[in-house]
């Protein structure tokens, strides 16, 4: 009797099944080549609907008061002024910050080298062979390939941001265009969608997926906030970096939260011990607080995903679309579980 399921398994494994498993093989096959090859369309227009999505409540706020067009434009360039600014005040602090780290953790290897030539000694005093000298150097020229020092920091920095200024003036239009007349483009892409999946795929995109952005930076705007004034109060060295690493990291569904601690706890151990364990504390209670207070109410509409099929999103994701992946793959994850009812990717209630 323990045979009948596999048996009956293996009898459905005719040509027509195999056939449809490689067609559908190659079909994903094929979209993946499809989505890295228009990689950079996709990147432009995915944050350009993100950013005029966002920018669309104070527009329809305006539109009692104002005509379609003239709130667009107040909207739109007020935005673009104010993200600018701080692109450029909370830039140049960043790059300051980042090159006093680059020092401090060269400064904090150098300094293991006579602790670790004493520990080899000792060891080596005890017929244990090891060679332990060469392990401060490994960790300063990762450090230094890593992060790069000085001036040159700085200027790959510059270069980064000019490579892709382009893009960024691209997303910008294409947001200005879509807060203008985006509305008919979007009636456009429903009538791909099958006619009884209309609505409920409308609701979704603007609940789980375009609703999830909205939650992600009102969470990483109070994490990064909070740590920031924190940092300050416990005088933690480079507060704003720090500060942003923890938003940055927070971003990142899962685990983001976790890793961003502990590259901050890492850091800050470099400079004191007592000072790290302090700031680990703190980041906790601030990530409780967040999560049991605050998300809660800013996320009010949970994607509620197993936490195993998110891992897995977050892979195929990065896999696919590398960092744009990552950032997207979970809303899009939501989207296809809420829309097809796929109970058993859920997390239990």
């Amino acid at each position: 009797m323990n045979e009948r399921p596999t048996d009956y398994i293996w009898d459905r494994l005719n040509n027509s099944t195999l056939i449809r498993f490689l067609l559908l093989f190659a079909c994903g096959w094929a979209l993946v080549q499809l989505l890295d090859y228009f990689q950079v369309v996709i990147v432009i227009f995915t944050f350009a609907g993100i950013l005029a999505f966002l920018l669309s409540y104070p527009v329809r706020w305006l539109n009692r008061y104002l005509p379609h067009g003239l709130a667009v434009a107040l909207v739109y360039f007020l935005g673009m002024a104010m993200i600018i600014g701080l692109t450029l005040s909370v830039g140049i602090t960043v790059v300051s910050q980042g090159q006093q780290l680059v020092e401090s953790l060269t400064t904090f290897v150098n300094s293991l080298v006579p602790v670790i030539e004493r520990l080899e000694n000792f060891l080596q005093a005890r017929n244990i062979r090891v060679n332990l000298t060469a392990t401060p150097e490994q960790w300063r020229d990762q450090v230094v390939a890593g992060l790069g020092v000085g001036i040159g920091y700085s200027l790959a920095t510059l270069q980064i941001f000019f490579a892709n200024f382009l893009n960024l003036i691209l997303i910008a239009v294409v947001a200005l265009f879509m807060l203008l007349d985006g509305e008919r483009l979007w009636i456009l892409i429903l009538k791909i969608i099958p006619e009884r999946l209309q609505k409920r795929f409308n609701y979704l995109i603007k609940r789980n997926f375009l609703g999830f952005f909205r939650g992600q930076m009102l969470l990483c705007l109070f994490l990064t906030t909070t740590t920031f004034v924190v940092f300050i109060i416990l005088r933690v060295p480079f507060p704003l970096l720090l500060a942003i690493i923890a938003g940055v990291f927070d971003v990142i569904p899962g685990i983001g939260a976790t890793l961003g601690v502990g590259i901050i706890f890492l850091i800050v151990l470099s400079q004191k011990v007592w000072l790290a364990v302090t700031v680990l504390i703190a980041c906790i209670i601030i990530q409780q607080v967040q999560d049991n207070f605050i998300a809660p109410r800013i996320m009010q509409t949970s994607l509620n995903i197993n936490p195993v099929v998110v891992f897995f999103a977050l892979l195929v994701g990065a896999k696919v679309a590398g960092l744009l992946g990552v950032f997207i793959a979970i809303p899009i994850t939501g989207v296809v579980v809420s829309l097809f009812e796929i109970d058993e990717m859920k997390a239990e209630s």
